[in-house]
């Protein structure tokens, strides 16, 4: 067992050192709330209904509800403030008759070990208890909450039951306490008879849990049939997961915003389809491609488009150079031509001229 509290029980001016340990345990069969088709368990997350995020622990505060949707918010800084003086002490208030507790009270309850040397005080307070056929009140406080509960003896060990406040316990309300109901004489005798007839030592042994066991019985069952499910194992996503894309987005528009500009109109800025699928053909090409063997010299090969255009330049150069000549040899020609084609003409004109002077 693990000590959940550790103090002293104090009354007078004894002081006895003492662990607290958990007297009682549940034995109910737990279960997992799971998925029917593949058994992944059912996870449920704390979710602030405000702003939908989900809430760790430490950003978990206390409550108390005013009414009319107003809280009043508690921090532990609040609750480290208030006057807890039994924290670390059981304080003794009086010995009464047990048969004076009544067992509704009753709420938990813990084992008391002497701690160190105070061994011999536990002891002796221990053998008081039972020679006075009493029970300790005593106030404790655990977890938080200071408690009202009783210190008696069971099998050799101090034991301490908690106990409910009495304004925790309701008043029963119902119709038939305020009939005016009257059992007969005969119908008494009869219903005290039988009460003879079933009495009985009681032995807590001698009971069992029926229920648990038949469920029990049905998991064994199905155990031994293999009619069991194994879930596959998921890696959970970090709880602050960002979508990177909405963020780079967000983050320019943001700057755009800063510069005066209008933001772009949705899409801008995403690769279309087909020229994803472009760069996405070069990437796998250059991939693919053998590496490029690297040489400190440039190659000396001329290839035949190089050559082509090399030939193109220098016939330009030559067509350059003879196109003036060209040009003066043509008007020559033509002077020539004008020339020749003159000469007749005068000649012609001159018999004329002769003819008409004879």
């Amino acid at each position: 067992m693990r000590a959940i509290w550790k103090g002293a029980v104090s009354f007078g001016l004894v002081s006895i050192g003492v662990k607290l340990y958990s007297a009682t345990e549940e034995k109910d069969i737990r279960f997992h709330q799971v998925h029917r088709d593949d058994g992944g368990r059912i996870r449920y997350k704390r979710t602030c209904q405000v702003c939908g995020e989900e809430v760790s622990y430490d950003d978990i505060a206390k409550g108390y509800d005013l009414g009319g949707g107003e809280l009043v918010i508690l921090t532990d800084d609040d609750f480290a403030d208030l006057p807890l003086s039994t924290s670390r002490a059981i304080d003794v208030l009086e010995f009464v008759p047990a048969e004076q507790v009544d067992p509704i009270l009753y709420n938990k309850a813990y084992f008391l070990e002497p701690e160190g040397t105070a061994t011999k005080p536990y002891v002796l307070l221990r053998n008081a208890l039972t020679d006075s056929e009493r029970v300790a009140i005593v106030k404790v406080a655990i977890r938080q909450r200071e408690q009202l509960a009783t210190l008696r003896v069971h099998q050799g060990v101090l034991l301490l039951n908690t106990m409910l406040w009495p304004d925790e316990i309701r008043t029963p309300e119902f119709g038939f306490l305020d009939e005016d109901l009257k059992v007969r004489p005969p119908e008494l005798a009869m219903a005290s008879s039988l009460i003879d007839s079933m009495a009985g030592d009681f032995q807590p042994d001698a009971f069992t849990d029926d229920y648990r066991t038949a469920l029990k019985e049905v998991i064994d069952a199905k155990v031994e049939g293999r009619e069991v499910v194994q879930p596959e194992e998921v890696e959970e996503a970090p709880a602050a997961a960002v979508d990177l894309m909405a963020a780079l987005k967000a983050s320019v528009e943001r700057a755009q915003a800063a510069r005066g500009e209008k933001p772009a109109g949705p899409g801008a800025g995403e690769p279309t389809p087909i020229s994803a699928a472009r760069s996405a053909q070069r990437k796998a090409a250059e991939e693919q491609a053998p590496p490029k063997k690297a040489t400190g010299k440039k190659s000396e090969k001329t290839t035949p488009a190089k050559k082509t255009a090399e030939k193109e330049k220098t016939e330009e150069k030559k067509a350059g150079k003879k196109t003036p000549g060209k040009k003066t040899a043509t008007k020559t020609t033509a002077k020539k031509d004008a020339g020749q084609r003159a000469e007749p003409a005068k000649k012609a004109t001159a018999r004329k001229g002769a003819r008409k002077t004879a």
